[in-house]
């Protein structure tokens, strides 16, 4: 299956080095932000072709799919322009940065019929798939969720250490991951919700800190702490309170409440998140299937996150 990757950032490299795993994918062309990047990441992992405009990639012979791994506020209509082409798409998360642009996507992949899928990678992570397949059996019953997303951004850099020509979102990007992986693990929207966030930075203009709360018809809740500000262990980490037994998630690896290891390797067929969600992807395409988390499937995610996001504005 030939393939597009658009974006050469950080994640478009997490990206091609998932998909050197994965048998019968070949990396026909790139399409980047700007040339020399665009250039080094294609001879770095032996990508034929490389070009800055999508459209050119598109058109390439034989291309049947897109990885869209470019900057949040590109994805709504990169993610259309390739479902407009007849090609499949998996477009990174957040598939938009507002609810509207959300529902186009869902329009436009009914139209087309191609496949269209966010990426959601917590979906995917063996640790949370794992948690997940024990709550399909009956085994566990999520009471609360209790999540941390910590970063240090201060200036607007990527996490490879170089500059973003674009602003990352905490709500739409980082509280997506969670605001959904709570919704899929319990099975239900959320039906009530709340949002606070501290003050806009003056150069980003974005709130830095937010604290969001929400809760299903069952009961379930979660509270979700975010911060740009946090210097010191980083990243994002899941505490699972549940009628038996709690479990502590980070990203492919899971202990119980004691700090116990749990053996998650049988999982699936890899540790590697990104590489399951891109086989997922994959594996729909061949299979004529939808995903799991199509662009269908996670919009309830964006209607909470469409919520929060007036109850935080409103509240400043």
């Amino acid at each position: 299956m030939k393939i597009v990757l658009a974006g050469q950032g950080a994640f478009g490299v997490k990206h091609l080095e998932a998909v050197r795993n994965i048998e019968g994918i070949q990396v026909d062309s790139i399409a980047g932000g700007s040339p020399a990047p665009t250039e080094e990441v294609a001879k770095k992992f032996g990508i034929p072709h490389w070009t800055t405009d999508l459209a050119e990639s598109l058109a390439r012979p034989g291309v049947e799919a897109v990885l869209l791994a470019t900057p949040t506020q590109m994805h709504a209509k990169q993610a259309e322009q390739c479902m407009r082409a007849g090609k499949h798409v998996m477009v990174e998360i957040p598939m938009a940065d507002n609810l509207a642009d959300s529902e186009r996507l869902v329009k436009v992949q009914k139209e087309t019929g191609v496949i269209a899928m966010a990426g959601h990678t917590r979906r995917f992570n063996p640790s949370h798939q794992w948690i997940h397949k024990r709550i399909e059996a009956g085994e566990l019953k999520i009471q609360q969720m209790d999540v941390q997303t910590y970063f240090f951004r201060r200036t607007n850099m990527n996490a490879l250490g170089k500059a973003r020509s674009w602003t990352d979102h905490l709500l739409w990007h980082h509280a997506c991951h969670t605001v959904d992986l709570f919704q899929y693990q319990v099975g239900e929207a959320a039906s009530h919700s709340f949002a606070l966030q501290g003050p806009i930075h003056p150069q980003l203009g974005i709130a830095m800190d937010m604290s969001i709360g929400m809760k299903t018809p069952s009961g379930a809740i979660c509270t979700l702490s975010l911060s740009f500000n946090n210097d010191g262990p980083l990243g994002t980490f899941f505490r699972y309170i549940c009628d038996n037994g709690t479990y502590l998630a980070r990203y492919d690896e899971l202990v119980d409440g004691n700090n116990k290891p749990i053996d998650v390797s049988k999982v699936d067929v890899s540790m590697n998140g990104i590489e399951l969600q891109d086989r997922e992807f994959f594996a729909a395409i061949r299979e004529k299937r939808e995903p799991n988390s199509s662009v269908a499937q996670v919009l309830p995610a964006m209607r909470t996150l469409d919520k929060l996001e007036k109850m935080a504005t409103s509240a400043v």
